[in-house]
């Protein structure tokens, strides 16, 4: 087993040459090619969730952790189904954008198709079981919810990636459904409009980061009539989408405080200000060339690079103020 490769993998998309991908143990193996490190931004979901469950005094442990591992399992799928489509469409071929920032099992050799739909069919079985389980400890709405799931799973990279639907997908499953979702199957109770705008905070940021990402290949996407919302928007006015979604997470938290539905120790958000400025920067000119002196070992990922560090920081400090939120309610 080797642990420390399973650290690196869930810190970043390590690059691995195929001598030392055949060293790897199958762990190893399947984080690196499930892209792992993004899976973050999925288990913060589930844990916001979580929190707003508990602040609702419906807290199941079990319903909880059936949500977590369900919503990561379906997330690393959809990454597998990713490249396996990509592949077979021969979008990745070459050096395309997603071949350069990370291994593509396909594209670099390390895989065969059949392994690699072998680990998205075990992946997704387990998501599915999972949602199965669901399904019966809560009925009501979760097998609408399953479905939709599955529907994202399946079709995200193709067509909505493909027609500008997949920044608005994604919107809509890392909050409504991720947090609103996930809340309801973990509590019983209903959507609320509070809960839905409790989830758009964090479910803006990774909006944002997919949108980075999107910019960072528009030359790239443009050109194989890949249409996503930057392409169809352009590179400049995209920028500016991005910063402003980037905003509106601190504007949504002010407002769940004025409305009463958080506590004023939800300011503690703003501490992310600092990376805010620090990014802001990088959003007001196009992406260079060329990787610039210094730059930390991720290009060509530049804009989604920006934004995912934004909204990491954001993330862990929502989750912290929820936290404080939930503690503060109890004790005032």
């Amino acid at each position: 087993m080797n642990f420390k490769m399973w650290g690196k993998a869930l810190r970043v998309i390590p690059q691995v040459s195929k001598e030392e991908w055949g060293h790897l143990d199958i762990i190893s193996k399947w984080l690196i090619s499930t892209r792992a490190a993004v899976l973050i931004m999925t288990f913060l979901s589930a844990a916001i969730a979580g929190i707003l469950a508990i602040q609702a005094g419906k807290f199941d442990f079990l319903r909880w952790l059936l949500v977590v591992v369900g919503l990561i399992m379906s997330h690393a799928t959809n990454n597998l189904m990713n490249d396996y489509i990509d592949f077979t469409r021969g979008v990745d071929q070459d050096n395309y954008y997603r071949a350069q920032y990370g291994p593509q099992p396909l594209v670099h050799g390390l895989l065969t198709k059949r392994q690699l739909l072998t680990y998205a069919a075990v992946t997704g079985l387990i998501a599915l079981l999972c949602g199965v389980a669901l399904v019966y400890l809560r009925g009501g709405l979760t097998l609408l919810l399953l479905g939709l799931g599955v529907f994202f799973v399946v079709f995200y990279t193709f067509p909505l990636k493909y027609i500008a639907l997949g920044e608005i997908s994604v919107l809509l499953v890392w909050g409504p459904l991720m947090i609103g979702g996930g809340y309801y199957v973990i509590t019983g109770n209903p959507w609320s409009w509070n809960v839905v705008i409790a989830s758009l905070p964090y479910a803006l940021g990774v909006t944002g980061v997919i949108f980075g990402k999107h910019i960072d290949k528009y030359e790239m996407d443009k050109a194989r009539h890949i249409h996503t919302l930057p392409v169809l928007l352009g590179e400049r006015p995209s920028r500016v989408v991005v910063v402003g979604m980037l905003v509106l997470q601190y504007v949504s938290v002010v407002y769940l405080i004025l409305t009463g539905f958080f506590t004023i120790v939800m300011l503690v958000v703003f501490f992310a200000l600092h990376s805010f400025l620090r990014v802001l920067p990088i959003f007001r000119q196009p992406k260079p060339a060329e990787k610039p002196a210094g730059y930390p070992d991720v290009w060509p990922n530049y804009f989604v690079a920006a934004a995912f560090y934004h909204n990491r920081e954001f993330g862990l400090l929502y989750l912290l103020g929820l936290i404080l939120d939930t503690l503060a309610k109890k004790i005032f």
